[in-house]
């Protein structure tokens, strides 16, 4: 099975959803990196089950335990690993559905590649558990670039039909995206908010579940980093955001709206920004999203994700045995959430940040 990642970077992910730990591995990062422990810890805890309603009720503290790479605080030069034991694992949740795959989960896609001999408990290793694991990485990414002034920061963009404000992809500030990462809800409006919540509750009422979309933004990236053709941006943070198993979709920039805009809308023209000390290129506005032929411009990299329904919901559905031919109802019990936007967001800035930092690893080459 393949879960290794590698560029400039390299990462492993391992584990499965209801094992004894999930874990990853984490190659390429240099010696000598000062790794806040207490903030990774917090940057975890976004992402982490069982803190509110709109979450699964399964509660894991996802504090990482680290094996190698890390010295008295410092990176070492070694491959960073580190695990997170699962405490809460009820593998008898899932002991139903062996023969039974659940609709729109990996279940019967797994059967198909690996027989009856794969971990069907939570999904195994196909499990959303995994991104804690991805979050590590991503936690430990965020902050080598946060001490190079660059910051990453996502916000619940869209639940089923409820919008948040639009980001201000031109001139979004640091303390924007610091007051965002704070919040247990990661909304601009707070009306939204109040309506998603809403909606939620709603769903999760009917024993049914929600998807949406989360949008996040890069400030401070250089220039030039990045690759044309097969190495672009787009490409690496593409590639890597659908490691995150609810992701059904991306879009850079204006994205599919570019598709109804004439190019006098689109095209974002150039200025010479004078308000600093040192005279810099700018663009008036950023439908590009900070990258034009795969490479960044300066400007905010800013992308946008579908999220799907949770596909774990009690209402009734239609499936099948797969040791006969015969078809079976089934609805899914346990610990679920009736909607992953909102612990989704870090995962995305996790990845967002493994390609960012990445490319400047590249970029420095």
């Amino acid at each position: 099975m393949s879960s290794i990642w590698k560029n400039r970077l390299s990462l492993s992910i391992f584990g499965q959803s209801h094992g004894a730990a999930i874990g990853m591995t984490l190659g390429g990062v240099p010696a000598g990196i000062a790794i806040d422990m207490d903030a990774l810890v917090t940057f975890l805890s976004r992402r982490a089950p069982g803190k509110h309603p709109w979450s699964s009720a399964r509660k894991e503290d996802d504090v990482p335990e680290f094996l190698s790479g890390i010295v008295d605080g410092k990176t070492c030069g070694a491959p960073i690993t580190a695990i997170i034991h699962n405490k809460n694992a009820n593998p008898a949740d899932y002991k139903a559905f062996s023969n039974t795959p659940r609709p729109s989960h990996a279940d019967f896609a797994a059967f198909m590649k690996h027989g009856a001999a794969w971990d069907s408990s939570g999904g195994g290793h196909f499990s959303g558990r995994l991104t804690a694991a991805l979050c590590i990485a991503g936690g430990i990414c965020l902050q080598i670039l946060e001490s190079r002034g660059i910051f990453i920061g996502a916000h619940i963009s869209s639940i089923g039909g409820v919008k948040d404000s639009p980001m201000d992809v031109v001139n979004i500030s640091k303390e924007a995206l610091i007051k965002l990462s704070m919040k247990d809800f990661p909304t601009f409006d707070e009306k939204a908010t109040q309506y998603m919540k809403q909606e939620i509750e709603r769903v999760k009422n009917d024993g049914d579940s929600i998807g949406g979309s989360i949008g996040c933004i890069t400030i401070g990236i250089p220039a030039g980093l990045g690759e044309p053709m097969f190495d672009g941006m787009e490409n690496q943070i593409s590639r890597l955001i659908f490691a995150i198993p609810a992701i059904k979709g991306i879009e850079f920039g204006a994205g599919f709206e570019a598709a109804t805009m004439c190019g006098s809308e689109h095209n974002d023209p150039f200025y010479w920004d004078v308000s600093q000390d040192t005279p810099v290129i700018k663009t008036r506005t950023n439908n590009h999203g900070g990258i034009l032929g795969g490479i960044t411009t300066g400007m905010p990299l800013t992308f946008r994700v579908a999220i799907k329904p949770t596909p774990s919901i009690a209402m009734e559905q239609e499936s099948v045995y797969l040791d006969k031919v015969e078809s079976v109802k089934l609805s899914v019990k346990g610990r679920h959430d009736p909607c992953i936007v909102p612990r989704a967001v870090p995962c995305v800035e996790a990845v967002a940040a493994i390609a960012i930092y990445d490319a400047v690893l590249i970029g420095e080459r």
